[in-house]
């Protein structure tokens, strides 16, 4: 019977230095191949080559390295590139490199399909299939990274969890991943330019809080009415506005952090006046910005972008009530790359 092997980023470089001493080697030898797993992004043993044959065969015959593997990469007409990636078992993610000309930003998936329902996203229509591993996570990063040099002469500067999942439904991972991308042994990018993304889960948000997170949050709210909310978030009913709002309130007090809400105002759904007002009194508690966001349709069209006066509307009262507001257009739209429309189609 063949024996299952073990990935090996699944091992820290402490139980790889051990390893190594249990086999008849030296620890420092944990050292160089966790270098080669992490910082060099070794897709096979034999690329390792400061280390002697016998023992990349040692290697080979005890672990398995599983590498994603970019399926199929778009480019839209914008710059926007999207990854199919494939994972090593068999199951498809998307990822999305966005360019602007200052910056360009990963965005990059948490989950295989999505735990949550929300009724605007084509994400939500998948099944939720499993949990990305934080060496899954971290290689979207690095695919992306490797393509913003290739087509953008720049390395990648910014980290969005905004892609296919809810990351504080896999946040043991997440946070794994975020450790990995951040520390000078993995990509050394600072915690200052990741934002994870929830649509609002209170007991992990105050979780994030207590574990002294260096990264930046954003809650995908689109709504400060409960009903009407939980109409288009059905797990609304389940973590209220209330409850979301005082996890917020705990994030603040203890991280003293600026809170990014994002939101998209459909016509007929949450474009007038009473739900702006809603929404300047939700974000009186603590220092807030509001990321309007261009809606992006998925079919047949229960939910339409609203019309233009609308979000000129959301804009002049968030502004006179002294909350920042920027109004984002999409990108990568041609290739369903865009916001909320990342569901494995291409």
């Amino acid at each position: 019977m063949e024996i299952k092997k073990k990935d090996i980023r699944a091992l820290t470089k402490e139980q790889l230095r051990e390893f190594f001493e249990k086999n008849g080697d030296k620890a420092f030898r944990g050292n160089q191949v966790y270098e080669w797993l992490w910082q060099k992004g070794a897709h096979k043993f034999e690329d390792m080559t400061n280390v002697s044959k016998e023992t990349r065969q040692m290697l080979e015959n005890n672990f398995v390295i599983n590498h994603i593997k970019v399926d199929q990469m778009q480019r839209s007409s914008d710059g926007t590139i999207k990854n199919a990636v494939r994972l090593h078992d068999d199951l498809i993610v998307e990822s999305v490199l966005i360019p602007t000309k200052t910056r360009t930003t990963a965005c990059v998936s948490s989950q295989v399909g999505c735990s949550l329902d929300c009724k605007f996203c084509a994400t939500a229509r998948l099944k939720r299939m499993r949990n990305l591993n934080p060496d899954e996570i971290y290689d979207q990063v690095v695919a992306i990274d490797n393509e913003s040099r290739l087509y953008h002469n720049r390395p990648l500067s910014n980290i969005v969890f905004m892609g296919m999942g809810e990351p504080l439904m896999n946040y043991n991972n997440v946070i794994k991943a975020i450790d990995k991308i951040t520390s000078p042994e993995g990509l050394g990018m600072s915690p200052k330019r990741i934002v994870v993304s929830t649509s609002g889960v209170p007991k992990m948000i105050k979780k994030m809080a207590d574990d002294d997170v260096k990264f930046k949050l954003a809650v995908s709210l689109h709504s400060a009415i409960d009903e009407v909310r939980t109409s288009i978030m059905p797990f609304n009913a389940t973590f209220p506005l209330n409850d979301l709002r005082e996890a917020l309130q705990y994030w603040y007090a203890k991280t003293k952090n600026r809170i990014t809400y994002e939101y998209v105002v459909w016509d007929g759904i949450n474009d007038k006046r009473k739900d702006v007002d809603a929404l300047v009194e939700f974000c009186k508690f603590a220092p807030s910005k509001v990321n309007i966001i261009e809606y992006n349709p998925i079919d047949d069209g229960e939910f339409q972008q609203a019309q233009s006066k609308a979000i000129d509307m959301y804009v002049e009262v968030l502004e006179s009530n002294h909350i920042t507001v920027t109004v984002r257009r999409s990108r990568g739209k041609d290739i369903d790359a865009a916001c909320g429309q990342l569901a494995n189609k291409s």
